[in-house]
């Protein structure tokens, strides 16, 4: 049964000069048809047009058609889908030129063999065409010509779910032969023809997957925050991801010599489509580099295809090429449609009628025809917006410098360690090598130290320790306190958690074999690094990435919108370290002004540079601010080591509450008021970790056998003030507001 559409007829729509070939004529009567289409247009190049009905009668080709016919040197014969896909290709419609290419359900080997038999000049070669369904072959070519494309890895199964060597997973990258590709990492199916691509972001930037996908309405993508594991259904390209400023870039070939860019929305950003009122979607004209046109011409060749799109990333100054599409043409663009039918007139006539002139007329056919051309539905490229050029203005650029969020302090612990677990979970993850420093990030290596430091603490304090056991003491509630810190969250998430095991000490050991000796270290430096997660407060004011989000009305999760549009720069801090010498000499200078009790000099005077002056803007009284804030600072220490002592019983009658996830709590917008209600502190810190965060205040400030003050320790007893008064007002912690007032005096003097 036939229920494939009978191609419209062009006649009728007002374009005179198309043919279109009925199915009633095919058959039978095909060759007389086809005789009496050659007998009148002897004079024109016949142009065959072998495409699904769905890709020919869409706008963009319509428009290049009409002005090929125009010109009046040309026929114009549309197969349509019946002729395609049900006639035998004896009987199709003979052609000096075809158009053809391949879209769902267009037999291409039919088509070659059609080619074969006619040998009409094409305008995109078919053998190539068997490339663009597999990205694993399209890469392969792209580099066989030297065209620059991403770090990319093949993982080939051949059934689903085929276990491989060759490939790793782990919580936060992929490696593959031996070649990692760290989250964020892009997923893109062998297949051609499947369209869902995956990025994967990292635990530091909250997890989760992107899924890419065809438009459907205004979505191209959609955030899946819980899916981390990579597919495994078939086979994958993995690929690094490149930061592109939340743009992507398509370039429309026609002919090696010319090209066309646009810029439109990533869908990496977050999946929502930009389109105008008329409901097409945005697109902004490009100026390609001179090594981008040459890439352009490449790609023309190396696929020989006249006709073709294919995908452009700009990262870090550098352009690659990620897919290849095939035939592709521009919407919504009187300037290129005119280009496009004035090149492939030339292509046409210098394949088929070279003695005829392929210069371009002065004045375009279609143009002197119809004057007063429609723009309806079009957009005037160049201008950047929507509607007459010159009447709007569109914002480029926004430089703003911000603060962070608000963040639980950053904390560290040191302790030197020599239990043997420990020293041999260092040896583990550096690879045997006993001066070797090892970082333990990974959720895995973490979770090995936390079940050492599980074993090494003692579950309960006997509190019947002697003054000679207190550095033993020390030792012992400092690992408590790594163990209160890796047991956070329930999980591992997040960067607020990083350990550092630097080896200290060695001894020679006989080896395992007893062929001589080897290095063994007996001590190490654990360096216990956390902190600096955002409060509440913090993710509901300002972060870079929720900034993006407002300024440009973008929607759904932070993740993708931090990856894709967020990018640290750290050279505005170079040079400090060659600087170290003359801080460390301004900070000496400072102390020896505060202790003292100088006073600026000329202060009641005008001085043209004051900040200048040494002292100048300190208090008459800052000598004696400094005892104040000791004092203020032990006592506030002293209250939270009663309340630390206990959080046992007191997380025994609250056990129905769980602990922040961090993680999960990147979003979070409100207070935890469970915990609030049950006396516990804000977020993920627990009476313990908040008790060794002010005994390290009290320690770090105030060195009483040596009676010196470290003034720069001023700023973080500061933000420890901030914090405490802010998220943990409920404690009622007496003198806390205070130390503060005290603290931002000597601050911000």
């Amino acid at each position: 049964m036939d229920v494939s559409p009978s191609p419209p007829d062009l006649e009728s729509r007002g374009i005179p000069g198309f043919v279109c070939t009925p199915p009633e004529q095919i058959g039978k009567a095909g060759e007389e048809a086809m005789a009496a289409e050659e007998n009148g247009g002897a004079d024109r190049v016949t142009i065959g047009v072998c495409v699904m009905e769905k890709k020919v009668y869409c706008s963009p080709m319509e428009q290049i058609l009409e002005r090929l016919r125009a010109f009046g040197e040309f026929e114009i014969i549309i197969f349509g889908d019946k002729v395609i896909l049900e006639d035998p290709i004896e009987i199709w419609p003979k052609c000096d030129c075809l158009i053809a290419f391949c879209s769902s359900g267009f037999p291409l080997q039919k088509a070659q063999a059609y080619a074969a038999l006619r040998r009409p000049f094409l305008v995109n070669e078919l053998e190539q065409q068997y490339l663009l369904h597999d990205r694993r072959k399209v890469y392969e070519h792209l580099e066989k010509y030297g065209i620059p494309v991403p770090s990319y890895a093949l993982v080939n199964r051949e059934f689903p779910y085929q276990e491989l060597e060759h490939f790793i997973e782990q919580e936060d990258f992929v490696e593959i032969h031996g070649k990692r590709f760290l989250k964020p990492f892009v997923e893109k199916p062998a297949n051609g023809d499947d369209h869902r691509i995956m990025i994967y972001y990292p635990n530091s930037a909250g997890g989760g997957m992107k899924e890419l996908f065809r438009k459907v309405g205004n979505r191209s993508s959609e955030f899946h925050p819980d899916v981390r594991r990579v597919r495994r259904e078939g086979s994958y390209i993995y690929e690094e991801f490149m930061p592109t400023g939340g743009t992507d870039v398509k370039v429309y070939t026609v002919g090696p010599g010319y090209a066309h860019a646009e810029a439109r929305k990533s869908p990496v950003v977050d999946g929502v489509v930009m389109r105008n009122p008329d409901g097409k979607e945005v697109r902004y004209p490009v100026l390609l580099t001179p090594t981008e046109k040459q890439m352009a011409r490449d790609v023309c060749s190396a696929f020989r295809q006249m006709v073709c799109g294919f995908d452009l990333l700009r990262c870090d100054g550098r352009s690659y090429v990620c897919d290849v599409n095939g035939w592709s043409f521009v919407k919504n663009s009187y300037k290129y449609y005119d280009d496009a039918a004035c090149i492939l007139r030339k292509i046409f006539l210098d394949a088929k009628a070279p003695h005829l002139s392929s210069t371009i007329p002065p004045t375009l056919p279609w143009k002197s025809k119809e004057p007063d051309q429609s723009t309806e539905g079009l957009t005037r490229q160049g201008s950047g917006i929507i509607g007459t050029f010159g009447q709007s203005e569109e914002l480029r650029c926004v430089i703003v410098v911000i603060r962070h969020g608000d963040r639980t302090p950053k904390q560290k612990v040191k302790l030197k360690v020599t239990e043997e677990k420990l020293l041999s979970l260092m040896l583990k993850y550096n690879g045997g090598k006993s001066r070797a420093e090892t970082k333990l990030k990974s959720a895995v290596q973490l979770q090995d130290l936390l079940d050492a430091t599980r074993q090494l603490v003692p579950p309960t304090r006997s509190g019947q320790e002697s003054d000679s056991d207190a550095e033993d003491l020390e030792h012992i509630e400092k690992l408590r306190q790594v163990k209160a810190v890796l047991e956070e969250g329930g999980h591992f998430s997040g960067i607020y958690r990083k350990v550092q095991l630097k080896p200290l000490k060695w001894i020679k050991v006989p080896k395992h074999n007893g062929d001589g000796e080897e290095e063994r270290p007996i001590e190490a430096l654990m360096i216990l690094k956390y902190g600096g997660v955002l409060t509440h407060a913090g993710r509901k004011q300002m972060s870079a990435a929720a900034f993006a989000k407002g300024l440009l009305d973008l929607e759904g999760q932070l993740t993708p919108i931090l990856v894709s549009l967020v990018s640290k720069d750290s050279s505005m801090l170079d040079g400090l370290e060659d600087a170290s010498i003359e801080m460390d000499e301004a900070k000496a200078r400072l102390h020896e002004i505060i202790i003292s009790n100088a006073k600026a000099k000329n202060t009641n005077e005008s001085v043209e540079l004051p900040w200048m002056v040494d002292g100048a803007g300190l208090p008459a009284d800052a000598s004696q601010l400094l005892p104040k804030m000791a004092k203020l600072t032990k006592q506030v220490t002293a209250q939270v080591k009663l309340l630390a002592e206990g959080e046992d019983e007191k997380l025994a009658l609250t056990s129905s509450f769980s602990r922040y996830d961090q993680a999960k709590a990147l979003g979070k917008t409100t207070i935890d008021v469970a915990r609030i209600a049950a006396g516990l502190p804000c977020g993920s810190e627990s009476f313990l970790l908040m008790f060794a965060r002010w005994k390290k205040h009290e320690r770090d400030f105030y060195n009483e056998r040596k009676d010196r003050f470290d003034i720069t320790q001023i700023p973080d007893v500061y933000d420890s003030c901030k914090y405490d008064l802010v998220h943990n007002a409920h404690l009622n912690l007496e003198g806390l507001e205070e130390l503060y007032k005290v603290a931002q005096v000597s601050k911000f003097t």
